[in-house]
């Protein structure tokens, strides 16, 4: 085989690839987001794939393909038949594709300088698009597990970078589903750091990690999102800070405020504070008047918060809130997995309720709390 023939065999071999690799990132934007204007982008790359492959002889690239003593097709690598979830399938195909193109411009400078430039713009475009994608692709994964979200812990910093990586690494393996950061005595860069920690623990056990108050910090660490207060950045300035792709929660006290978050694009919502807590020190407390009105009227995913422990959830659940927010509670207990546990078996239970009153299943009375 000449050179001419051993060139048209690379760029064979790498526009299937390339066609390969779009057509399995359009299926996921179109059957996996239902994105239509995604797909389309995908689908007009694959077409402008072909219109710049054009000059390129046909019968060259077909009488070059020879996959029977292709020396790659005997090449094997572990990961290759291994995926852990859909967006591992659109990192896979964005790298083929984006590699593939590369190859693509580099050998057909040799054939067609003018197919190489164009070649260099279909790659351009394809960076974008493959990027869009896999965020969309994050930000729905990070958007499902919030609705499956049910236990959300508050932590401080504590007083050493060890002892707050000792504390993630005890509770990571609990049933919390969300864990935020919350400390300002801590400096800005002590805080950075300790949320780099936790982000690193929580994504390696597929939770959730949110910093308080600070968008920047939540940003810098690539946290998932940020939680803010009343006195705190509005949602539509937490918004330009991190993006379309991370969640933004929102401290509200009454049901106006709730019903503002919801509004202005919060993600979730904490209620409270319910009850006195050994945390943090209220003038006032909201009780369960304010979880019943938040639960009938807001259909954002809201956490109640304040003073919530074992005796009191059933209190919690009654109102209809099937999510809570709590510290010491967990942190302060003898055997926080086990306490973990319980609460987290008591959430379940009443999310299944309410979701059979949804469709009008009755509860078993076994079902029933108190």
């Amino acid at each position: 085989m000449d050179e001419s023939d051993s060139i048209f065999r690379v760029l064979d071999a790498s526009l299937n690839r390339v066609n390969e690799g779009f057509r399995t990132l359009e299926e996921a934007a179109r059957f996996v987001l239902n994105d239509a204007l995604r797909s389309e982008r995908f689908k007009q790359l694959r077409h402008d794939l072909t219109e710049a492959a054009q000059p390129i002889s046909r019968e060259s690239l077909l009488r070059s393909r020879d996959t029977t003593s292709d020396v790659g097709t005997e090449i094997e690598v572990d990961t290759e038949y291994t995926r852990q979830d859909l967006r591992s399938v659109v990192v896979a195909a964005s790298a083929r594709v984006q590699q593939s193109l590369r190859v693509l411009e580099e050998y057909s400078k040799v054939v067609d300088s003018v197919v190489a430039k164009q070649f260099e713009q279909v790659r351009y475009r394809a960076y974008t698009e493959c990027a869009g994608l896999e965020l969309a692709l994050t930000r729905k994964s990070i958007k499902s597990d919030l609705q499956d979200a049910l236990l959300y812990v508050l932590i401080d910093g504590s007083v050493s970078e060890q002892q707050f990586e000792k504390k993630m690494t005890e509770l990571i393996n609990t049933e919390v589903d969300i864990f935020q950061l919350r400390d300002r005595s801590l400096s800005d860069r002590a805080l950075l750091r300790r949320a780099k920690i936790g982000v690193a623990i929580a994504r390696d056990a597929e939770k959730l990690f949110i910093v308080n108050d600070r968008a920047d910090i939540a940003l810098a660490a690539d946290a998932d999102g940020v939680h803010v207060g009343q006195d705190e950045l509005p949602v539509s300035d937490a918004r330009k800070i991190l993006g379309p792709n991370r969640l933004i929660g929102v401290s509200t006290h009454h049901l106006d405020e709730a019903k503002q978050a919801a509004e202005d694009g919060a993600d979730y919502i904490g209620c409270g504070p319910v009850f006195p807590s050994q945390t943090k020190q209220f003038d006032q407390f909201v009780g369960v008047d304010l979880l019943q009105q938040v639960a009938a009227k807001i259909k954002l995913p809201a956490f109640a918060i304040g003073g919530i422990d074992l005796t009191t959830l059933p209190k919690v659940i009654q109102s209809g809130f099937t999510r809570v927010a709590v510290a010491n509670v967990i942190q302060a207990s003898e055997d926080p997995r086990r306490t973990a546990t319980e609460m987290k078996v008591m959430l379940q239970d009443a999310s299944i309720r309410a979701a059979q009153s949804l469709i009008g299943l009755k509860p078993n009375r076994s079902d029933l709390i108190g």
